[in-house]
């Protein structure tokens, strides 16, 4: 196996790992490139059946683009698609004018919580990796989370040889990182040798292309020429701006996203 399969093989035996040990399990869908292609690995993981929800945590602002990619591959792909959202928070006003940090509080942490609440999921699958932010470095494959939501890094279960602990007494959910192992690039080698459909957004355009996506008000463009999926990918051997650099700086700071992880974000 090359690198790439390597990757793939551990991917897959998480998610079914998980599938199995848990049964009620969804899957968080930001339409992001990360979170595409955890949704292409259970795909593949269930040889195109994918038997547990998507679910979408919809803040309103997101981009035009990612409600139109939502909502071809949702259907393309034949998945059950969810819509969280923090309906009283919105009635209220809420919104990133009130502050990033309690903006994500509120439209993605609670509004997960709420929907986890009424569904009762066990464990929730989540396209997040290692090498994006610093805190993530802390993190576990399967990783639990207290009656309240938190997460507390200073004590996640060890996972040694890849022995994988799945139980946790006093944990009300299983956060489970499939991808964890894997890095930027290798999403866009992955993207590129799979034809993984992703975003327009991601490619140049007028000289400006995003690399991370988020709500509109707080995800802002970088310079870039790459045009396509291989350009993306020859851009990032050789690049040294931070994958998350075009993101709110207040809420990327490390003690503010570590403070966000905590209470429950994603």
């Amino acid at each position: 196996m090359d690198r790439l399969d390597e990757l793939e093989s551990r991917s897959i035996y998480v998610i079914r790992e998980a599938y199995k040990e848990y049964g009620n399990v969804a899957c968080l869908w930001s339409i992001g490139k990360d979170s595409t292609t955890l949704a292409w690995l259970i795909r593949k993981a269930f040889y195109g059946k994918v038997p547990f929800p998507f679910i979408h945590i919809d803040t309103t602002f997101k981009f035009p683009e990612m409600y139109e990619f939502r909502k071809k591959y949702a259907e393309e792909w034949g998945v059950e698609l969810l819509i969280a959202k923090n309906d009283e928070a919105l009635g209220n006003g809420m919104g990133p004018d009130k502050g990033k940090f309690e903006c994500c509080t509120q439209l993605k942490t609670n509004a997960l919580k709420q929907f986890i609440d009424e569904k009762g999921y066990k464990a929730l699958l989540l396209g997040i990796r290692r090498d994006e932010h610093g805190i993530r470095a802390k993190e576990r494959y399967f990783s639990p989370r207290d009656e309240n939501f938190k997460w507390n890094y200073r004590e996640q279960p060890p996972e040694l040889w890849d022995q994988y602990t799945v139980k946790k007494e006093n944990a009300t959910h299983i956060r489970v990182h499939p991808i964890l192992h894997w890095n930027e690039l290798n999403i866009w080698e992955y993207i590129k040798r799979e034809n993984i459909p992703v975003n327009e957004l991601y490619f140049s355009k007028n000289g400006k292309r995003y690399r991370s996506l988020g709500c509109y008000p707080c995800t802002k463009p970088i310079d870039s020429e790459a045009k396509t999926v291989d350009e993306i990918v020859e851009e990032l051997r050789t690049t040294k701006v931070g994958e998350r650099s075009g993101r709110a700086q207040d809420k990327e700071q490390a003690y503010m996203m570590q403070k966000l992880r905590m209470l429950g974000y994603m």
